[in-house]
């Protein structure tokens, strides 16, 4: 179906998207750096790798019209941008897409010129979970409040090996996950109408090291959340309506309280695809390279567009402060 198409990396993000692409009869191109990688890569897989990197690839073949970015947070904007200029049409890069506000607004610029679309790979709004709990919201009215949390284990973090500047923007890295999807239900916090504290701090991540905060979001939608990247907590997120209280902790999971009751209930789901694959990687990219995919499931993904009016709120919530 897709024969220009590129699928940038060769670590496990990269064999998470091989193994969707192939179940899905797509046709592409595995573009990586190292010989180590792409031998590891062919080994676990059977897929052979084109070493040496974007650069070169670009430099020996016809860009792709379609690619995918499973590569490091840090490589993603740069490689993006070499792509956008070489004339790469559509592109799926993993969360975050960048770390930083200028980086963003650089590679949308690049998107405007060159007529260009780029979406992030927050595959959690794609979980079988995430799905079902849609349609469990619908019939309950809407969401009349919402809280999460996205606390990290610190403990297990300060030993981790990324390039600099990564772990200094954890909450964008990974964090940004959690928050995305509960952004993703309630709409964006009203930049007037709410309120985000952020204290302590850690080698690895000083801006802060605990964030809570409160407000109202775009759609009158009450939240409030809380993160101590210091103390015990796990991701989660809950949404409730007048007749449920929804949980999504974890987030593969959906669980309930009906109105009356304090019992904790499980929701049965239909969630094979998320057992088979990685979950959430087989919905997002049926949406991102299925061209007759409704509008209403194209647009489950998250834009260029709206990860730049996400950013801000990031950076509030975390306190970073360099653009």
């Amino acid at each position: 179906m897709k024969e220009s198409l590129w699928l940038i990396g060769a670590g496990n993000m990269a064999r998470a998207y091989s193994a969707v692409l192939q179940a899905q009869g797509i046709e592409f191109r595995i573009i990586g750096r190292s010989n180590d990688s792409a031998k590891e890569f062919q080994n676990i897989t059977g897929i052979e790798v084109s070493v040496g990197g974007l650069e070169a690839a670009l430099e020996t073949r016809q860009c792709p019209e379609y690619a995918i970015l499973a590569i490091d947070v840090e490589q993603l904007a740069p490689a993006a941008m070499q792509l956008v200029t070489a004339g790469c049409r559509y592109l799926l890069l993993e969360k975050p897409g960048a770390l930083s506000i200028s980086e963003l607004k650089e590679l949308y610029s690049a998107t405007q010129i060159r007529g260009a679309k780029i979406w992030i790979g927050y595959n959690r709004r794609f979980y079988s979970s995430v799905q079902t709990l849609k349609k469990h919201i619908q019939e309950d009215g809407g969401i009349t409040s919402a809280s999460f949390e996205f606390t990290e284990w610190s403990h297990i973090l300060q030993d981790e090996q990324k390039a600099p500047g990564v772990m200094r923007k954890w909450l964008l890295a990974n964090s940004s996950h959690v928050i995305d999807l509960a952004f993703y239900f309630i709409g964006l916090p009203c930049m007037h109408q709410w309120y985000g504290w952020h204290g302590g701090s850690l080698t690895w991540h000083p801006a802060a090291a605990r964030f809570h905060g409160a407000g109202v979001s775009e759609h009158g939608i009450p939240f409030s959340y809380q993160a101590d990247w210091e103390a015990p907590g796990r991701w989660g997120v809950e949404l409730l309506t007048r007749r449920n209280r929804y949980l999504l902790r974890p987030m593969e999971a959906l669980q309930y309280i009906h109105i009356g009751s304090v019992e904790v209930q499980t929701i049965e789901l239909d969630d094979s695809l998320d057992r088979e694959f990685k979950p959430g990687i087989f919905l997002q990219c049926k949406a991102f390279l299925d061209e007759r995919a409704h509008f209403a499931q194209k647009n489950q993904l998250c834009s260029l567009e709206e990860q730049l009016r996400s950013f801000p709120i990031y950076y509030r919530i975390a306190g970073y402060t360099e653009q």
